[in-house]
């Protein structure tokens, strides 16, 4: 197994990054969602996976999201006091179990969050939070494999050089039921026959081109 960094540092890792998302959303107000994205863009989360002492380690959570706004240019009316206890919210699991899953993984941060943003993984919380770490990282895998594997909508579209936005034009279909198609977020299986058969058209193909295997 090829991990992001050595596994020295593995339990600083989980526990800052867990107080890192709970002090954002529960002190500073931030979303979960908000911090990641700056997080990712402030060149912290490529430091913190590559396994920088100084980042993963040398920083308490809530000195790491400080570290991270200041980097991303947001500014807070005050700055909240660090709370000692973090391990009981949702938002301290969501970060420790992340990190313990980009560790294991070696993933950026960025490509996990692109199909596992920290809203889905605090939906997983109530099946998750008291099942093993392995039990986690089987789940995030099985989503990730999913979400990354392009739908049969995605793939004819690009073959016919055809963007969303042209198909949604010619096809009458919105151009935001055709995004949720190929990210998976609604079921092409499960759309209405005139719909399906109007993308069929527009793309020059069949409806079993576009039906996803069950």
């Amino acid at each position: 197994m090829t991990c992001a960094y050595g596994e020295y540092y593995l339990d600083d890792a989980m526990n800052n990054l867990g107080e890192a998302v709970d002090y954002a959303v529960n002190a500073c107000h931030i979303s979960a969602d908000d911090f990641m994205n700056m997080f990712v863009t402030s060149g912290y989360a490529k430091q913190f996976s590559s396994g920088v002492a100084k980042v993963v380690s040398g920083l308490s959570g809530s000195e790491l999201v400080l570290t991270v706004l200041e980097a991303s240019g947001k500014k807070i009316n005050f700055i909240p006091e660090a709370r000692f206890e973090y391990d009981c919210s949702v938002e301290y699991w969501c970060g420790y179990i992340l990190a313990y899953y980009q560790w294991h993984s070696a993933m950026s941060f960025k490509d996990i969050l692109k199909f596992l943003p920290m809203s889905e993984i605090e939906r997983m919380y109530s099946a998750l939070h008291e099942a093993s770490e392995e039990k986690a990282i089987e789940v995030f895998s099985s989503v990730i494999k999913r979400k990354a594997t392009s739908t049969k909508l995605q793939t004819v579209r690009k073959t016919s050089g055809m963007s969303q936005r042209e198909l949604s034009e010619k096809s009458g279909i919105s151009l935001r039921s055709i995004q949720q198609y190929e990210q998976k977020a609604k079921d092409i299986n499960k759309a209405a026959v005139d719909s399906i058969l109007a993308l069929a058209n527009a793309l020059g193909c069949k409806v079993e081109d576009l039906i996803e295997n069950a």
